[in-house]
């Protein structure tokens, strides 16, 4: 029973640390002075990436947000120009492995060597390592075509897989989650 105590806690600590370590960051922010009702249209500017393969799928999957929300695009000299572009980096990432979880119910409340009383280790033996993960961070600029003001930007940054369906599928989620609420609310309009 103890054993099987122990694993599930180890499973629940090591998926939570997953998770939380592979979730994407997505953030939005804007010129709260700017009528964003006035703006139906929108053109594109430059679209920089690493990638040139991902020049088209940015394009597709802001232009089908936007669309959704009633703008549309022209070839030029739309109210709005759209902007964006990539990095991609490596970061390192510290990973520790347990084994001999240690610890358990017994010698006072609670689990053992937490709360009052106890004995034993909390997580056994541990290996440390460093890794290098490809991160990829992606910035989207909406620009007032006529004075060049910035009006809008969204930015996103994930850990980056191996796989490029699962980075297509992640980036189209993740320009579905910048542009949830656009067109702000607040300012002017």
């Amino acid at each position: 029973m103890r054993c099987a105590l122990n694993s599930i806690f180890a499973t629940l600590v090591l998926v939570g640390g997953t998770v939380t370590a592979f979730a994407d960051s997505v953030k939005s922010d804007y010129d709260h002075g700017a009528d964003f009702s006035k703006f139906h249209t929108y053109s594109w500017g430059k679209v920089g990436t690493a990638n040139p393969f991902y020049v088209d799928r940015i394009k597709q999957g802001v232009d089908k947000q936007l669309q959704a929300k009633g703008w549309r695009l022209v070839p030029s000299g739309g109210d709005a120009t759209i902007f964006a572009t990539d990095r991609v980096h490596n970061e390192k990432e510290m990973e520790t492995m347990y084994d001999g979880m240690g610890g358990g119910w017994g010698g006072g409340w609670g689990w053992g060597g937490w709360g009052w009383g106890g004995g034993g280790g909390l997580m056994g033996d541990e290996t440390t390592t460093t890794v290098n993960q490809r991160v990829g961070k992606l910035v989207v600029d909406i620009f007032e075509t006529g004075s060049k003001k910035l009006l809008w930007r969204g930015s996103s940054s994930a850990d980056l897989s191996n796989n490029s369906s699962k980075n297509t599928k992640d980036l189209d989620k993740d320009i579905a989650k910048m542009l949830k609420d656009f067109p702000p609310k607040g300012g002017k309009s």
